[in-house]
């Protein structure tokens, strides 16, 4: 017994089936995970060295290319990039893309491992190394809190009481806080009453730093009990503070604190990053999803605790949501739902305008009932419904139809030949399930390539193999057994009745028309061919004049916008150009919300998001606008708007992305070692880029020379007055900035006590004239001007980059995102202009950007294609047990490049990467239609017809199947064309489908009468 004679005789087990995979596949949807993005480790971890008073030289010097050193041991590395600024090592470390989840805990300890040990021989002053291996974390939900009249104090005492709550949600991974102002407690010592009663004031400092030091002070035994020795004297609020006495030098009188100093308990003076949502200070809370959960509903979970908690939450504060992952999502697989619908019912009208209402019905459900099992195994395997897997689903909805097209249509003729419909469905069966197989397996090994690469590229797109895999082998499966049983429930028996078993199914119109076109071509077969290679050739050359992209934008409604001031700006004046920024922004009444970060980027919201380093002079704002239309509308007013109100400030537009986003599209690095030379470049390249009108924030990442201030160390007379450097600088310090000296406990909280000159005192820098220094020799304070002899002005260099431990300037620019180019198009014309610029002996150019993201993910796809493409003409030779009939099958593959070309040129569509999956999945299609076709030639030849007649029988006899899959797969794709991701490949597929199919089923059969000498005299 057959296969197909069992599905339908054995009626309770084929319901069975169905029954499963429906009931299960509605089941195994509510439960699947759901991510906006696919889970995926970011392979970077961040060195953060602080050098306090070194120069960017010194720090590079001294911290940062040892650090280094150490870390290029690792044999996992894949680059190291670092920035050294004043007082500040920032190192990037980036390992190989094959290292995945699970060896990466591993690497990050020894990457610590490295650190530590070489952490003894960093010089003295230089602060402990900090790894941060979280750097890639991604926080799907972002919230906002803010409130008027409250400090940032305030704020994060309710803010803490919010996480407490939030960490025990189910689902919720880590919460993390950005934006807080670190709380201190400040001794403001006024250098006047100081030196009036001659105090040292390093003495004083000490005794606060000593006076609240937790020390032991042993222990005694009294009556055989051992007890603890407790002084009294600790420092617990700013009352004992004050009252701390300090003796009197001269006098012996006792004198309090509170006599020289002012205590007071504030925030710092210069914060690291400052955030704003609307106009109004924020913190910022950062709440990631565990691993493997569906995310829409711990997004329903975290809004219902917080809806709890509205009733507790002080009166004047308020909660805003920045970005919500888990509402993205719900709106993305509600599209895919949307799709699926679509599709599935554009499939089954195309079917009951061409095949009849009951074969239309039949092919439907058995799609349905595929994506449902699909579902199922989706389920089983922790595959969860995100970006790509969605993507998967989609591509595959065209294949799906086509095993069971092939199916119902052998069936339908069988009927017509006058078989009954047991009969027909074991005929067709029998006779394709293993071409179909073949050709099923071709479809899936096309994405092999991608699914099982070792590296990223396999990690983030792995879905997409193995749901492709699922449904198209489920479709085969469901085409051999399900089908057949659907067909003998629903197919009609009269026709088999009116039929007799000589008619002919094939007479109608679109067969006569079609029978006519193939004779003419196999009559001039030459001709065909010679210009089906034209055509190819042509569309080889239309492939020059397409744009090309690597992926295009989101589709959500918001941007950022850049803002860089001049460098050496200090973070409070960046801050209150970013307030202006914001107020303008809030007047355009397209925007939803603006919120801002001062000093640096936000926490990673976004798998695609690069948070930007600490730079004073940076800030980001994130503006969300109520629909896509409207933001590139505003971008297009502000783009000229903001620069001409803000002169001084540079503004970078960016779309939020849904591949890697680099810093620009377009990079130029300059490798070399002298700062001028790689600054005397710089400037050559950027001269190349500001005279092409398409090129837009031009800038370079080593910003400005900025100033410092010298003063000059008369060394000689302050051995007089037993003054070292160091007392001076810890003097200027103490009196600018402030020292820290110890700490204040209160409760859990560990607050600095930082020790400076009240503000009437510090603000203003020509004060530093009236400072004093404690003279050890005199046993009192002296002029500043004794041990200084002049100020004087240096320019240095503010920033050093170093790419793999050499400096590396590198150039930045991008396309304009608001216009019709590319950044591949742009970079096409830049690229020979610079490259043609002589450089100095020692020093190289390398290209980064978009150009090396997309060959980056290129040539990992390109490394493992060719062993998936073997495999696939294996398979071939195996289904024909012949060289020459796969290679007839496989010359029709570059034919679909001629629809492509068309599609994307007629579009003004980019080709994308997503466009290069499209013609992955298009070289499977056709290399399905061409075995189907080829089987059929030779199950006609082997009936013992005329060779030319086999051949010509055969395409007719498949025009029906071949462009009934071709036709469903194309207007299956047509909700996806105005979707921004999916777009180009929708394009790409159904262009490249529609023109492929009509020249498979012409070509095959021209190529197969030139390999075997077939003509029409034969006949």
């Amino acid at each position: 017994m057959t296969i197909a004679e069992y599905s339908i005789k054995n009626k309770v087990i084929s319901w069975m089936f169905l029954v499963i995979l429906a009931i299960g596949g509605v089941v195994s949807f509510a439960d699947l995970g759901r991510l906006e993005d696919p889970a995926f480790t970011v392979k970077d971890a961040m060195v953060i060295t602080s050098y306090p008073g070194a120069t960017s030289t010194e720090v590079e010097e001294e911290v940062t290319y040892p650090l280094e050193k150490a870390i290029r041991q690792l044999p996992y590395l894949d680059k190291v990039t670092s920035t050294s600024s004043a007082g500040l090592s920032q190192i990037m470390v980036s390992m190989k893309m094959d290292y995945g989840p699970d060896e990466l805990p591993q690497i990050w300890d020894e990457l610590r491992r490295k650190v530590n040990d070489l952490e003894p021989s960093l010089p003295p002053g230089v602060n402990p190394v900090q790894v941060m291996d979280d750097f890639g974390d991604v926080y799907g939900v972002m919230l906002m809190v803010t409130g008027e009249n409250y400090s940032y104090v305030e704020l994060k005492r309710y803010v803490d009481y919010l996480t407490r709550e939030l960490e025990v949600v189910d689902g919720v991974g880590k919460i993390s806080l950005a934006g807080d102002q670190q709380e201190q407690l400040f001794v403001e010592m006024s250098l006047k009453r100081v030196a009036a009663l001659n105090l040292d004031m390093n003495t004083v400092a000490g005794l606060l730093a000593q006076q609240n030091a937790v020390i032991s002070a042993g222990e005694v035994t009294v009556n055989s009990q051992q007890l603890k020795l407790r002084p009294t004297g600790e420092l617990n609020s700013i009352e004992t503070f004050e009252n701390l006495i300090i003796h009197g030098r001269d006098t012996g009188n006792l004198i309090r604190l509170k006599d020289v100093a002012t205590v007071t308990r504030d925030v710092q003076e210069v914060p690291g990053n400052l955030l704003n949502y609307n106009g109004e200070p924020a913190l910022n809370l950062g709440i990631s999803f565990s691993s493997g959960v569906n995310v829409v509903k711990v997004g329903e979970a975290v809004d219902a605790r917080l809806a709890e908690l509205e009733n507790i939450k002080p009166a004047g504060i308020q909660i805003h949501t920045l970005y919500n992952q888990a509402k993205e999502v719900e709106q993305s697989v509600n599209g895919f739902v949307l799709s699926l619908a679509e599709a599935v019912g554009i499939v089954i009208v195309v079917l009951l305008f061409t095949m009849g209402l009951r074969s239309g019905v039949i092919i439907g459900a058995v799609l349905l009932l595929t994506v449902m099992g699909t579902f199922i195994l989706m389920s089983i395997y922790d595959i969860e419904l995100q970006r790509i897997s969605l993507g998967a689903l989609i591509i595959a909805l065209g294949m799906l139809v086509d095993n069971a097209i092939v199916v119902v249509e052998g069936i339908l003729v069988g009927m017509q030949r006058g078989r009954s419909k047991v009969e027909a469905a074991k005929d067709i069966v029998e006779q394709t399930k293993w071409p179909l197989l073949g050709a099923t397996v071709i479809a899936i090994v096309a994405f092999a390539p991608i699914g099982l690469s070792p590296d990223a590229t396999g990690e983030f797109m792995g879905s997409l193999f193995w749901v492709l895999c699922f449904s198209l082998f489920l479709s085969w499966i469901t085409a051999i057994t399900l089908t057949p049983f659907l067909a003998d429930l629903l197919l009609s028996s009269k026709s088999s009745e009116k039929q007799q078993s000589n008619d002919d199914p094939y007479k109608g119109l679109l067969f006569v028309v079609f029978g006519k076109l193939l004779k003419f071509c196999l009559r001039f077969r030459m001709l065909t061919v010679v210009v089906m290679v034209m055509m190819l050739a042509g569309a080889f050359y239309g492939f020059s004049l397409v744009k090309n992209s690597f992926f295009p934008p989101s589709n959500t409604p918001m941007f950022y916008v850049d803002m860089w001031m001049p460098e050496g700006t200090d973070i409070r004046d960046t801050y209150k150009q970013v307030q202006k920024v914001e107020d303008f922004l809030l007047d355009k009444e397209q925007v939803e919300f603006v919120t801002s970060t001062t000093g640096q980027g936000l926490q990673r919201f976004s798998l695609t998001y690069s948070p930007e380093k600490s730079y004073q002079a940076f800030a980001q704002l994130q503006v969300r606008v109520n629909d896509r239309e409207q933001m590139l509308d505003l971008m297009r007013v502000l783009d000229t708007d903001l620069r001409d109100a803000f002169r001084q400030v540079s503004f970078q537009f960016r779309l939020m992305e849904i591949g890697p986003s680099p810093a620009s599209k377009i990079e130029a690095r300059i490798i070399g070692s002298d700062p001028q030379v790689l600054r005397d470049i710089a400037t050559q390249v950027e001269d190349i880029f500001n005279a092409d009108s398409g090129a837009r924030n031009i800038r370079h990442d080593w910003r400005e020379r900025t100033k410092d201030l010298l003063p000059q160390f008369n060394e000689s007379q302050a051995r007089r007055l037993g003054i070292s450097k160091q007392d001076l600088a810890d003097t200027l310090q103490m009196a600018f900035g402030g020292s820290a000296i110890g700490l204040f406990r209160d409760g859990t909280e560990m607050l600095p006590i930082v020790v400076r000159l009240p503000e009437d005192e510090r603000v203003d820098f020509s004060t530093v004239q009236n400072l004093k220094l404690w003279s050890p020799a005199l046993q009192t304070y002296v002029p500043i001007q004794q041990v200084v002899d002049d100020i004087s002005l240096d320019w240095v260099e503010p920033l050093i980059q170093r790419q793999d431990r050499k400096r590396t300037l590198t150039v930045l620019a991008d396309h304009d995102i608001l216009g019709d180019e590319t950044a591949a198009s742009l970079f096409s014309r830049l690229r020979p202009q610079v490259e043609a610029i002589p450089l100095p002996v020692g020093y190289s150019l390398e290209w980064g950007g978009e150009y090396e993201s997309s060959n980056d993910a290129q040539e990992a796809l390109f490394s493992s294609l060719p062993m998936g493409y073997l495999f696939m003409f294996i398979i071939t030779v195996f289904l024909f047990n012949s060289i020459r009939q796969p290679i007839v099958i496989w010359l029709t593959v570059p034919l679909a490049v001629i629809g492509v070309a068309v599609g994307l040129l007629a579009t003004n569509s980019a080709f994308s990467f997503t466009a290069l999956l499209g013609v992955l999945s298009l070289s499977g299609m056709v290399l399905k239609n061409g075995i189907v076709l080829m089987d059929q030639i030779n199950i006609e030849t082997h009936s013992g017809k005329d060779q030319y007649q086999a051949v010509v029988d055969s395409a007719i006899s498949r025009v029906r199947p071949v462009s009934m899959a071709a036709l469903t797969t194309i207007l299956g794709m047509m909700p996806l064309v105005f979707d921004a991701f999916f777009g180009s490949m929708a394009v790409t597929i159904m262009f490249g489908l529609g023109f492929a199919t009509v020249l498979t089923l012409v070509i095959v059969p021209v190529l197969y009468a030139l390999f075997y000498g077939i003509k029409p005299s034969n006949a």
